[in-house]
């Protein structure tokens, strides 16, 4: 039984029935990033457990980009399409968000309303009303939340760094042993994010999560530049490639061409281990100087065919059961976005950890969270990357 929470769906039983009635027995077209085998099996049992429960059938549209859906969404709206569009469901969070929120692609004030979103408890948790500082507006329903993660081979290296100068450090003691994904991709994106917010003074930090200027860049990204024109010469290929994403990271590090190396998805290391992707020695870490997180989330946009299914899919996605398979290490490890205080014993059991894998990440107290910065950030940062190493570099494509 569910203890007291402090907060209430703004939609009442009924509205809920009536969506519930409206939704079922139909297809929702839901678009996600698919480069993780783990995540797709995990959103495979997703759809099995909503045609079990509503006779919704879950097509999982595989994204290497989300960006290419909302390329899609903009496109309907300009060929005038507002009712019939091919997305129901998006999985998304940062720039993509603000971008589809500022040009009124997305369906809000609904997430709210879901009955299982009273889990996440937002008066004691208003992170999940926020993507990367910008107000949801119920546009977007809390799906999980992540931190980089870094990962190394023990065999090759004892000592990892701990922190952004000790990589500066240790990568010109290891040359060529370490690298990061070439912008826009997000894996690279957040590592350079991290940079940036580590080598921010910290009575300048706020700026980060403001709206970037002109007047702000002058001030914030001259240290990144300079930290990444020490860098670059000892990375992997002397910093003239770089991997398109972390995928090929990975593939590196199986190979042990690479030491070194970082993933959004903690999970992702023990499982690329069990499938012999990756060795046996390989160790999981955060870095000491902080840990670069977000929640990422689930919209409708606001020309979705079936909407009143999508928000079915996602009050599922926040139940227990679901948020709790999630979790679990050999199944994703993604953290749940539930506040497991509002939760029964019985419940809040279903998300004690099992045993964890060697290689898996243990939890740290050493590294605070790092919230991420203002979405602006992101657009100033790929584009003055591209301008001041993109002609200098080529992207190397690792199969």
């Amino acid at each position: 039984m569910l203890l007291a929470i402090s907060w209430i769906p703004t939609g009442s039983a009924s509205d809920w029935q009536e969506v519930v009635k409206k939704g079922e027995n139909s297809t929702v077209y839901f678009h996600a990033w698919g480069g993780d085998p783990q995540i797709n099996k995990y959103i495979e049992w997703l759809a099995d457990q909503v045609k079990q429960k509503h006779n919704i059938d879950l097509h999982h549209i595989k994204l290497t980009d989300t960006s290419e859906a909302v390329s899609r969404v903009l496109a309907e709206k300009s060929a005038g399409n507002h009712h019939n569009g091919k997305v129901d469901l998006i999985w998304i969070n940062g720039a993509n968000f603000a971008a589809m929120a500022q040009h009124g692609l997305l369906t809000p004030n609904w997430a709210e309303q879901l009955p299982n979103f009273a889990l996440t408890n937002p008066i004691k948790n208003p992170a999940v009303t926020l993507d990367f500082g910008v107000p949801t507006h119920g546009m977007e329903s809390p799906w999980g939340q992540a931190a980089l993660t870094f990962y190394y081979d023990s065999q090759a290296t004892q000592s990892p760094p701990y922190t952004l100068q000790d990589l500066l450090s240790w990568s010109a003691k290891n040359s060529g042993r370490f690298t990061y994904p070439k912008p826009p991709d997000f894996i690279g994106v957040s590592f350079l994010k991290y940079a940036l917010i580590s080598l921010t003074p910290k009575d300048k930090q706020h700026l980060l999560y403001q709206a970037a200027t002109k007047e702000t860049a002058a001030i914030i990204l001259p240290k990144l530049w300079h930290y990444l024109d020490a860098l670059h010469p000892n990375l992997w290929r002397k910093g003239r490639f770089f991997v398109s994403n972390s995928t090929a990271l990975r593939r590196l590090m199986g190979d042990t061409e690479l030491s070194l190396a970082l993933t959004f998805s903690a999970a992702e290391v023990p499982a690329a281990v069990e499938r012999y992707d990756l060795p046996t020695s390989i160790r999981s870490y955060d870095m000491h100087d902080g840990s670069l997180s977000n929640i990422h989330f689930v919209a409708i946009p606001y020309n979705a065919t079936q909407s009143n299914s999508a928000q079915i899919v996602a009050n599922f996605m926040l139940s227990v059961p679901a948020q709790a398979k999630k979790q679990q290490p050999s199944v994703w490890g993604d953290q749940t976005v539930l506040d497991l205080s509002t939760l029964s014993t019985e419940q809040a059991a279903l998300f004690n950890q099992t045993t964890a894998h060697s290689s898996s990440l243990t939890v740290s107290s050493k590294s605070p969270s790092l919230a991420e910065p203002h979405p602006s950030w992101v657009a100033l940062i790929n584009q003055q990357w591209l301008m001041r190493y993109g002609a200098k570099s080529n992207m190397q494509k690792v199969n």
